[in-house]
């Protein structure tokens, strides 16, 4: 729940004073969260509805233009060849086959001006059209959400809001949960009710029923995150080697190129591998590929793709280095394919063609298939029923933020634009079990945990020592 406004709620004669305290210290809070997470929220909701019907309709890199289906397509290499000449020359470092028979293939080309994207007909291998990597309204929407076009400060402060954001929805829950009064009434909105009385009562029913939803999609963003995500979980659930998720062989030798190295601009390798070794080229290690006598280059690649399972649109990447490999790939959130469980990225030697490595879905840990099903429904890439949800959903985070801001304005002094917090209560009960808590969240969460002691160390060393400043803010 996104709240800048509760109202402690009647308990026994008992327990009263404890349970108002404890009330009062999770709306206090929750209000300081909300504080800061509420511009966030509404970007993230705004962004990420453009995002998944930009994909829906254009795809990321206009990768549905169409093209009229011919009995025979040109070899890739071919494609390729024009792709190149249409920049004047670089090195193809990308090839994206088509999704289907009436669609373009893409290639991404490094030149001296940048990486850029050629659209090419694969009937006739006249190149469509050419834009900058990472140009469209998809890619400046994706950078928005993840990081303000800031890079790293920008991701950082992403990270804390959906961080806080967690704290949030847990005092949401804990004030709203129903104590002197029935589940059902819990769950339905009072509609007779009228000013600030309907909006508490709109804002705590939506909470509740989108808590669940709120926090899943809050963790599997958190998992694309600097800190938690890359420092921590992803860190932590990657393969320990490549041979020991590999069904091809286990004496491949590695280089010290991480997976994560052909990502360009954007996330096209599963998040299970991004922090694993790649396989190196220049052995005799790994399974048939390519057969004997044939060159190892473009088009038997693409052969291979297909001798091997790849149907339709898949990823191929080039061979970085003198020790690289090819890498041809299928996975959902490059939307090759609407299935997470599908995945598959396979790995062949740049110099022998053999098969050196064979990475499915059902090789990830149990992370690394959560976050496989988890992306694919955080970004609704599984079908358009999950877009429409998922849009639905973000509609419901834009109304809890408005009715957070609403609640706040009718409840602050009159006249007056002070933020006009919930007060700390006093001789609060259990306060060392409460640091402990605090601590625990601060190392599962420690974007949440640094937002916090910046708030504590704020009041303490500035508001309350600037009795000015904090009558003007308190």
């Amino acid at each position: 729940m996104v709240a800048l406004d509760q109202n402690p709620v009647a308990t026994g004669a008992d327990d009263g004073q404890t349970a108002a305290k404890y009330y009062r210290a999770a709306w206090r809070w929750h209000f300081y969260a909300g504080l800061y997470v509420i511009p966030f929220f509404i970007m993230l909701a705004l962004t990420g509805i453009a995002m998944m019907w930009i994909a829906f309709f254009d795809g990321r890199d206009c990768e549905y233009t169409a093209v009229i289906a011919q009995e025979t397509t040109t070899a890739v290499s071919v494609q390729a060849q024009s792709a190149l000449a249409a920049f004047g020359g670089g090195d193809v470092m990308h090839y994206t086959a088509p999704r289907d028979a009436q669609t373009a293939a893409m290639f991404r080309v490094d030149t001296d001006a940048g990486t850029m994207i050629a659209v090419v007909d694969p009937y006739t291998a006249q190149v469509i059209d050419t834009f900058p990597r990472g140009a469209g309204y998809y890619d400046m929407m994706d950078n928005i959400h993840g990081e303000l076009m800031l890079g790293v400060v920008g991701d950082r402060m992403v990270e804390i809001a959906a961080s806080l954001a967690v704290i949030l929805v847990v005092t949401g829950v804990y004030m709203c949960w129903p104590r002197d009064r029935s589940l059902r009434a819990a769950l339905t909105p009072r509609l007779a009710a009228k000013g600030r009385a309907f909006w508490k009562s709109l804002h705590e029913v939506v909470g509740i029923w989108v808590s669940v939803v709120l926090v899943f999609f809050l963790i599997s963003g958190l998992s694309w995150a600097g800190i938690w995500g890359g420092k921590m979980v992803q860190a932590w659930s990657s393969f320990p080697t490549l041979q020991s998720a590999s069904s091809v062989s286990s004496e491949v030798p590695v280089g010290d190129v991480l997976h994560g190295a052909m990502n360009s601009g954007a996330k096209d390798i599963p998040w299970a591998l991004e922090l694993v070794p790649m396989p190196a080229s220049g052995s005799l290690a790994g399974a048939d590929g390519i057969a004997e006598g044939l060159p190892v280059a473009f088009d038997t690649i693409d052969a291979l793709a297909r001798q091997v399972g790849f149907a339709g649109r898949y990823q191929l990447n080039w061979p970085m280095g003198e020790t690289g490999v090819w890498t041809m790939s299928q996975v959902s959130m490059s939307r090759d394919d609407i299935s997470p469980t599908g995945d598959r990225t396979v790995h062949v030697d740049r110099y022998t063609g053999n098969l050196l490595a064979d990475v499915r879905y059902e090789d990830y840990g149990l992370m690394g298939k959560a976050m496989a099903v988890g992306i694919a429904l955080h970004m609704g890439t599984i079908g358009i029923a999950f877009i429409i949800f998922n849009t639905l959903f973000c509609l419901t985070v834009l109304l809890l933020c408005a009715s957070g801001v609403i609640m706040w304005w009718k409840r602050r002094p009159a006249r007056t634009l002070r933020l006009a917090p919930p007060a700390m209560p006093q001789d609060m009960p259990l306060w060392k079990g409460a640091v402990v808590i605090g601590l625990a969240l601060s190392f599962a969460l420690p974007m949440a945990g640094f937002a916090l002691l910046v708030v504590l160390v704020a009041e303490w060393l500035v508001l309350s020592r600037i009795p000015a400043l904090k009558r003007a803010l308190l």
